[in-house]
């Protein structure tokens, strides 16, 4: 009876000893991670595009809204009317007279503008825009 609480009283240290190294690995592997992450996203160019109280800075708005809203954007665009493509105006600094010429516009440049990349069709947009 001795011998069996003896190898007991072995077996919960050793699980105790085997728990207890398992969580400060686990412990390191989790901090480890997490100063990772927050290097990243300190060093990378995502936090430019926020203030300090977490709003998206106004010079990448359009640049979000068109990434964010790609299908919607560009089913409106084709159409030449729709919320997201009048909200592209609104972006683009369009009062509400010049929405109208700018939608057809864009819509008689869609081809070109599914055509190109992200940044050159921002780019064309800001030209319709004017």
């Amino acid at each position: 009876m001795r011998q069996i609480r003896t190898r007991l009283s072995t077996l919960i240290c050793m699980t105790a000893l085997i728990l207890f190294a398992a969580g400060c690995t686990l412990k390191s592997t989790v901090k480890e991670t997490t100063d990772t992450t927050s290097n990243v996203t300190g060093t990378t160019s995502g936090r430019t595009w926020f203030t300090e109280d977490g709003l998206l800075r106004p010079e990448h708005k359009l640049t979000a809204f068109t990434a964010l809203n790609q299908t919607n954007v560009e089913q409106d665009l084709a159409r030449g009317q729709g919320e997201y493509v009048t909200s592209l105006g609104s972006l683009l600094g369009l009062s509400d007279d010049r929405q109208a010429a700018f939608q057809a516009k864009a819509q008689g440049a869609f081809e070109t503008l599914m055509t190109s990349d992200h940044e050159a069709r921002l780019q064309q947009l800001r030209m319709l825009a004017r």
